[in-house]
């Protein structure tokens, strides 16, 4: 009996019949929300998982309470004296020399050490982009909470060093405020503490945000 040679190509399950072909005699299946190791045994699309629990904290953010537009707004009068008396920040604030997605303010706190940063920018973007949207970053943990009964994300790197926390809050459709604290005295801050710090100066700018609506 003549038998036909195998084909070669890779193994591919479309619905309930799959199409069975062979690459370099080892057999591959690719399975929805699923892949295989060498041995055969299906396991989690990470990919997938990722996109589906970013979607999810997404879904977590709270509802807006008011629409706060941040057109025409210097991020640089969005602390007042008694507020930068509380962040204990003692410099005159100054414009980024070089910004990052819209205005960016910089409000220095190094009266004394630990000496750190806090800069205030003002984006042309919804928050939740930073979940599904193009800003975001694997490598930065994202998390949904709130700022003033705002929809916020906290937004920091979990490696390394803690350099720095930010805290997006969605203050408008298509408008972010975003608070980053930055330590310059390096090893000064726990990450916790920077988030905390970031938070903190998010609410005070948009209580700032808010008297000027």
């Amino acid at each position: 009996m003549r038998t036909r040679p195998p084909r070669s190509g890779t193994v591919v399950f479309t619905g309930r019949r799959p199409r069975v072909l062979v690459s370099g005699g080892v057999l591959t299946l690719a399975l929805a929300g699923c892949t295989t190791d060498t041995g055969g045994q299906a396991f989690p699309d990470e990919p997938a998982l990722a996109s589906a629990t970013q979607g999810a904290k997404a879904s977590a953010l709270p509802a807006r309470p008011a629409e706060l537009t941040l057109q025409g707004v210097d991020p640089c009068v969005l602390l007042a004296d008694p507020q930068l008396d509380r962040l204990k920040i003692n410099s005159k604030p100054r414009v980024a020399a070089e910004p990052i997605d819209g205005p960016t303010c910089v409000f220095d706190a190094d009266a004394e050490q630990p000496f750190h940063s806090y800069y205030v920018r003002t984006i042309t973007a919804d928050v939740e982009e930073w979940f599904t949207g193009k800003r975001r970053k694997n490598s930065m943990t994202t998390e949904p909470t709130q700022v003033g009964g705002f929809p916020a994300i906290s937004n920091h790197r979990d490696t390394g060093t803690p350099g720095d926390c930010e805290t997006l809050v969605g203050v408008a459709k298509g408008q972010t405020l975003a608070v980053r604290a930055v330590t310059v005295t390096v090893g000064a801050f726990t990450m916790p503490q920077l988030c905390e710090k970031s938070a903190l100066a998010a609410d005070l700018a948009l209580q700032t945000l808010k008297a000027r609506n």
